[in-house]
């Protein structure tokens, strides 16, 4: 586990559909620190393209907590439950949090695929940008894209990565 000095550890928190940044809101409001990865996708409308957040993963938000906070949590609406790997709360590392930041603060149009529908593949370093001298799993490398494994959360993040920035390892 990673807990911090004051205890807390990142859980991942089960919400209603639909209801991952109200929920992020009313647990701030509640003076816990709570993150909702959002995503900037593009919509088209009749006459426009419209630029949006939306949440990363659907019906999930994160939450930075000490287990004396995890009542609140549950007492917040819109909370369904903590996700349980195990038996036990899901732990997600704090460097999970940190990545996950970064490349969405990198990358636009996200999305989020469950690991064990994929099949693992070459193991990549990225040569620039944020996630630069990071080593990754590319479990599907396209023309214009490289999908990305963070196995403890059991989701992998695909975004348009430029075929010059991976260098095959190995």
């Amino acid at each position: 586990m990673s807990k911090d000095r004051s205890g807390k550890i990142w859980l991942a928190v089960y919400t209603q559909p639909r209801w991952e940044k109200k929920v992020t809101r009313l647990l701030e409001e509640r003076q816990l620190e709570a993150y909702c990865p959002l995503n900037i996708v593009y919509r088209k409308w009749s006459d426009r393209m419209k630029k949006v957040e939306e949440p990363l993963f659907k019906s999930y938000v994160f939450v930075h907590v000490c287990e004396a906070e995890h009542t609140a949590v549950r007492m917040t609406p819109g909370v369904i439950n903590f996700v349980y790997w195990l038996g036990k709360p899901a732990v997600i590392r704090d460097h999970e949090i940190t990545t996950i930041r970064q490349f969405l603060d990198e990358h636009e149009e996200v999305e989020a695929l469950r690991s064990e529908e994929l099949k693992p593949g070459s193991r990549l370093l990225i040569t620039s940008g944020v996630m630069m001298e990071q080593e990754a799993t590319a479990l599907k490398v396209g023309k214009r894209y490289v999908e990305v494994v963070i196995k403890s959360i059991g989701y992998t993040l695909r975004a348009k990565v430029e075929r010059t920035k991976l260098k095959r390892i190995g």
